[in-house]
């Protein structure tokens, strides 16, 4: 049996923390920021803890957990 591929795309985009959850950056930060408030935009930055059930998803696309 062969291994597992990561996909490349979501190693980019997702950190598995040591309690397994899922990282990953905060949507709603490449454009229009005019339409935004500034409590909006300053609660965007860094990143964010996904939901169980996008983790779940996600989770599948790392199997060796990187």
């Amino acid at each position: 049996m062969s291994k597992m591929k990561t996909k490349s795309g979501a190693k980019k985009r997702f950190k598995l923390t040591a309690s397994g959850l899922v990282k990953s950056g905060q949507a709603g930060k490449r454009h229009g920021m005019i339409k935004r408030t500034k409590k909006q935009i300053r609660n965007k930055r860094g990143t964010t803890v996904l939901s169980p059930q996008d983790a779940k998803i996600i989770k599948k696309f790392l199997p060796n957990g990187l």
